[in-house]
């Protein structure tokens, strides 16, 4: 393992110019979702603020990274108007930035939601989307989820029309399996597909991550640090606020966390000898799968940002990435990644 002294955060292209789908990103992203939703309190005591949050994106925004992710229902609502004010007052071009955001659900007045991916909803949705960020424009517009009760051809044919009317730039989808994939790319080229993604969570490998190279699909990695667990940073459910949904995550609970800390631990070590941290090293794995996958990892701080971007520096040899899979064989991961997964890889 080497790391360079370039502070320079590298490109990589999502998509492919034979599709003219090409877009050219920093090699890491940002998640958004977590400055306003999931992982515990976004406002009261020991909570970051959105000031924090919004300083947050302006520092990676200076480090080079320039994809930001977020979605209408983080929130809900509420991430798209934070990164959307982030992004007007970062005093960086317009044009630099990358703002990815989500569609896929509707909201009914009790709170409660439901796939919606018809092509009325992909409409109405991107409309809500760019008021909250204040932009004319979205530069990549996902399918959050598949939904079983709309051909993803008349979804795909909606999103289109998007990127006929200038609104959309390109377009993504989220948790699809590898035929979804094809279909959609048969109906509008596909730039990326965003999934989970990282040392615990392979599933992508089998079927989906050759389907995208075949087709020139750019891989965006969602929590690609297996939702914090791989920094080495949560050991108990006290590490978690108490409305933290990682909490009834499946691999953060009972004899499944002890299992999976003790896989952190050989992470942990490997990072330990090479004098970079475990979440490095994590990242730095992810980012050595090629350079059409571009991760986003989450954070709410300026700190993490930092360390996040150190990864692209990190040079991983094949001896390095064998020490790697040996140390986190994906058939030792104990847990589902969600508790519900019926609505995910379709």
């Amino acid at each position: 393992m080497t790391t360079t002294s370039s502070s320079t955060l590298p490109t990589r292209t999502l998509g492919s110019a034979r599709n003219g789908t090409a877009l050219d990103v920093g090699a890491l992203g940002l998640g958004c979702m977590g400055m306003s939703a999931y992982y515990g309190a976004t406002s009261g005591a020991g909570s970051v603020t959105d000031a924090e949050s919004v300083a947050t994106i302006h520092r990676a925004l200076d480090l080079g990274v320039t994809l930001l992710d977020t979605a209408e229902v983080y929130g809900p609502h509420t991430n798209e108007e934070l990164v959307g004010k982030a992004v007007r007052t970062s005093g960086v071009d317009r044009d630099q930035v990358v703002v990815a955001t989500k569609f896929g659900f509707r909201f009914a007045p009790d709170g409660s939601r439901g796939l919606d991916s018809r092509p009325e909803n992909v409409r109405r949705a991107l409309d809500g989307s760019l008021r909250r960020l204040g932009l004319d424009h979205v530069d990549l517009y996902y399918q959050h989820r598949v939904d079983p009760d709309v051909p993803i051809e008349e979804t795909v044919g909606a999103m289109a029309e998007l990127v006929q009317a200038g609104k959309v730039r390109h377009l993504g989808l989220s948790e699809a399996g590898a035929d979804t994939v094809r279909r959609a790319h048969a109906v509008h080229p596909v730039t990326a597909l965003q999934t989970e993604y990282s040392l615990w969570s392979r599933d992508v490998e089998t079927d989906v991550l050759p389907t995208l190279r075949e087709l020139g699909i750019g891989l965006v990695p969602y929590s690609p640090l297996g939702r914090g667990f791989l920094t080495g940073a949560i050991r108990s459910a006290d590490d978690l606020a108490p409305d933290d949904f990682r909490r009834s995550n499946p691999r953060f609970v009972g004899d499944a966390l002890d299992a999976n800390l003790a896989l952190v631990e050989r992470v942990r070590a490997l990072a330990d000898a090479q004098g970079v941290t475990a979440g490095q090293l994590a990242l730095a794995w992810v980012l050595a799968q090629g350079d059409d996958v571009v991760p986003i990892p989450g954070t709410r701080r300026v700190a993490r940002v930092e360390e996040n971007v150190g990864s692209a520096a990190v040079v991983l040899s094949p001896e390095d990435l064998a020490a790697l899979a040996d140390a986190v064989p994906a058939s030792a991961v104990v847990g589902d990644r969600y508790a519900d997964m019926t609505p995910l890889g379709r």
